[in-house]
C-alpha cells in the first residue's frame, strides 16, 4: 500500500478490488457489506468517508465504539441539519455532493465481547458479529428483552482451530445457532470468522471454505428463520479470498485508513 495515498484514493481501491473479487466469484458487489474497521482511525477520516457514502463501520473495543459513535453521531446530526435547510433553499436535494441525512451510520462491534460490556454495546451496533457462546447470547437476551427490541448477531466460529483465537467451535456453532433461535429478542444471522495470519494463501481459502460450508450447512437446517443470510470474513490482508469463498462482510481497517504509525522512542 502506498503511504502518500489519500484515504479517498485507498478506499476507492479496496472498493475496485472488491469489485474485482466479486467479478471472479460471479457476484454483485452490491451484495457486499464493506465494514470499515476505526481502529486506529482519527475521527476525521470517519468523517471523511462519510461524507464519500460510506455508512458501515466497525470497532473491536467497546470503549472506542461507544465513544466514537456518540461523536459521529452528534456530528451527523448536524450535518443532517444543515444538509435539509441547504436542499430548503435550493430545492435540490440530490445536487452533487450533498450529504444523505436519510442514510444513518451502521455500526458493526467485531471485537471480542465480555458480558459486563454487552449493555453499552447493543445501545450503538447495528450488527455484533463475535457471539461465541450461549452465556453471551442469554446476556443479550436479557438487555434486549428490557429494551423490548430485537438484537442482530453473528456467531462466531474458530474455523482456523487456533488456540489462541476467539470463536466457539465448529461442532458446536450449529447447537449454538438453535439455542439463540429459541430466544425472543435475540435474532442469529449469520457467521464470523477470522483466517490464521499466514503467507500461506491456500490455508487461508481452506479456513474460509470451512467456514462458508458450515454457513450453508446451518442455513439449511433453517436457522434464522430464513433471516441467516450473514458470512462476515475477511480483513485488510485476505478479504478478496473471502469474497471468493462466500462472504458478504468484509472488515478492512489498514487498507482504507492507512497502517498505524510505529510509536516514537523516547
Amino acid at each position: 500500500m502506498n503511504a502518500s495515498q489519500t484515504l479517498q484514493n485507498r478506499y476507492e481501491e479496496v472498493r475496485n478490488r472488491v469489485g474485482e473479487a466479486c467479478a471472479r466469484a460471479g457476484r454483485s458487489p452490491t451484495s457486499v457489506i464493506l465494514v470499515a474497521v476505526a481502529k486506529y482511525a482519527e475521527i476525521d477520516d470517519i468523517r471523511e468517508l462519510i461524507e464519500l457514502g460510506h455508512r458501515d463501520f466497525g470497532e473491536n473495543r467497546v470503549q472506542q465504539l461507544v465513544q466514537r459513535a456518540a461523536v459521529v453521531k452528534d456530528w451527523f446530526d448536524r450535518m443532517s441539519v444543515l444538509e435539509r435547510t441547504r436542499a430548503q433553499r435550493t430545492e435540490d436535494a440530490s445536487a452533487p455532493g450533498a450529504f444523505d441525512p436519510s442514510k444513518p451510520v451502521r455500526w458493526h462491534m467485531i471485537g471480542s465481547l465480555q458480558r459486563n460490556k454487552a449493555r453499552k454495546v447493543v445501545e450503538f451496533s447495528r450488527l455484533i458479529h463475535s457471539v461465541d457462546s450461549l452465556r453471551l447470547a442469554e446476556e443479550l437476551q436479557v438487555i434486549a428483552n428490557k429494551r423490548d427490541e430485537v438484537i442482530d448477531v453473528l456467531i462466531q466460529v474458530n474455523c482456523s482451530g487456533e488456540e489462541q483465537k476467539h470463536g466457539c467451535p465448529v461442532p458446536a456453532a450449529g447447537v449454538l445457532a438453535e439455542q439463540i433461535d429459541t430466544m425472543i429478542n435475540v435474532r442469529v444471522r449469520g457467521l464470523m470468522t477470522m483466517a490464521e495470519q499466514t503467507d500461506d494463501r491456500d490455508k487461508i481459502r481452506s479456513t474460509f471454505r470451512r467456514c462458508r460450508e458450515l454457513f450453508e450447512d446451518i442455513r439449511h437446517e433453517g436457522a434464522g428463520e430464513g433471516r441467516f443470510d450473514l458470512l462476515s470474513m475477511g480483513m485488510s490482508g485476505d478479504y478478496e479470498i473471502a469474497l471468493e469463498e462466500g462472504a458478504n462482510i468484509v472488515r478492512v481497517g489498514s487498507s482504507i485508513f492507512g497502517e498505524r504509525p510505529e510509536p516514537v522512542e523516547a
